[in-house]
């Protein structure tokens, strides 16, 4: 092997592991079958924030099928509001279970400036069982009882 050959397998080789590191920060794979551009769109509507976090995932496995939002504001830990310490939106899926779901709010901040809002449930979708967890925080925050009445219309509009 020359010299030239092996400089193009290291080539070779640094590319394939750029792009494999750059696939490991995107979205879910598109194999999820949700329609992630419709989803974007309903939930932009009626609760887009830069400081938003909404996760899909199979109620089976916990598997995410689907995130909005920066993966930031997903695992970031937050004031849980109606128990002690922190969640995080992905911690916050076990939470999901419950027939009735979860909706809860509190201030974020010791000033009480800033607020965090969490909804969790059950998608209503056709053939697949689906939960999800939200959170949203700032100074312009939706309660989570209000997150939680808005993602079921998005779900909805999205087709789910």
């Amino acid at each position: 092997m020359t010299p030239q050959d092996t400089a193009r397998h290291l080539i070779q080789a640094a590319c394939a592991v750029a792009v494999l590191a750059v696939g490991a920060c995107s979205k879910p794979a598109p194999a999820s079958r949700l329609p992630s551009d419709a989803l974007d769109h309903a939930i932009g509507d009626v609760i887009g924030d830069p400081a938003t976090c909404v996760l899909v995932a199979e109620r089976a496995t916990r598997k995410v099928v689907y995130r909005y939002g920066d993966d930031f504001n997903c695992v970031r830990g937050l004031p849980a509001c109606d128990r002690p310490g922190d969640l995080s939106a992905k911690a916050a899926l076990a939470l999901a279970d419950s027939a009735d779901g979860r909706g809860a709010s509190c201030p974020s901040n010791a000033d009480a400036s800033r607020t965090v809002g969490w909804a969790e449930g059950r998608v209503a979708s056709l053939g697949r069982d689906l939960i999800y967890s939200a959170v949203m925080e700032g100074q312009a925050a939706l309660p989570g009882q209000e997150i939680s009445a808005r993602l079921t219309q998005a779900f909805q509009h999205a087709g789910l």
